[in-house]
């Protein structure tokens, strides 16, 4: 069985693929034994697709998916994790400002926990984004009744029974830490590193998606008060 399977949205990342796809190998190939990399490209409009070709064929760890049309971030993750194979499944941006060295750092806790959400700490982004950043995580916790420092993070690692657990919406991947949680699994946040993106633009705008996001939490809030839980008597 796959052990690890590590999957990226790409969205008109030309620039970066090839620096993501060998980083994710650096970090895993001597490490993991059986492991796969799923590349989700989301409708790009550059030389992307083209380039995951290249890579599938010269290196069999690679899976990409190719979407007729872009559908978001969301989609993209969803995607890749339903494709995957793996016993764990990690999930990084395209960009590398998280370092896929740290789904080895995540690993270890997969002992106890069944979904690890990494945490930066000390960011590597505009003073915006980080003002931004930590606003909408308060608000999210204050809808949610949750308490997640870093739910935008994008480097997380679960169990493959947390990523078949979920069904999402638009937009909830900034909830999978909270959604995990509403499904009975135990999630734990880890301190990863955080760097500067090297090439292109962020994908997604930091005030372009504040108010579907807003309406997004208070609907996770108003689930997780309706989970329903309940245990037989054995």
């Amino acid at each position: 069985m796959t052990k690890l399977s590590v999957v990226a949205p790409i969205y008109n990342e030309e620039e970066n693929i090839k620096n993501l796809y060998q980083s994710i190998t650096n970090a895993v190939k001597d490490k993991v034994k059986e492991y796969e990399i799923i590349l989700v490209d989301d409708g790009s409009k550059d030389n992307s697709a083209n380039l995951l070709e290249q890579l599938s064929k010269a290196d069999s760890h690679v899976k990409p998916i190719y979407f007729e049309k872009n559908c978001g971030q969301t989609a993209a993750l969803w995607a890749g994790m339903r494709q995957a194979k793996g016993e764990y499944i990690s999930l990084i941006d395209a960009d590398l400002q998280t370092d896929p060295h740290d789904i080895l750092t995540l690993m270890p806790y997969m002992k106890e926990y069944d979904f690890a959400n990494g945490m930066r700490l000390k960011r590597r982004d505009t003073y915006i984004k980080k003002i931004s950043s930590r606003i909408g995580n308060g608000v999210r916790n204050k809808l949610t009744n949750d308490i997640i420092y870093d739910t935008g993070c994008p480097m997380k690692l679960m169990k493959r029974e947390v990523a078949q657990s979920l069904y999402l919406h638009e937009g909830m991947h900034r909830f999978l830490p909270t959604l995990a949680k509403m499904n009975g699994f135990n999630v734990i946040e880890v301190e990863v590193s955080h760097r500067e993106r090297e090439y292109g633009v962020s994908k997604y705008g930091v005030f372009n998606r504040a108010f579907v996001g807003l309406m997004d939490a208070v609907v996770i809030g108003w689930l997780k008060k309706r989970v329903i839980q309940y245990k037989i008597k054995s």
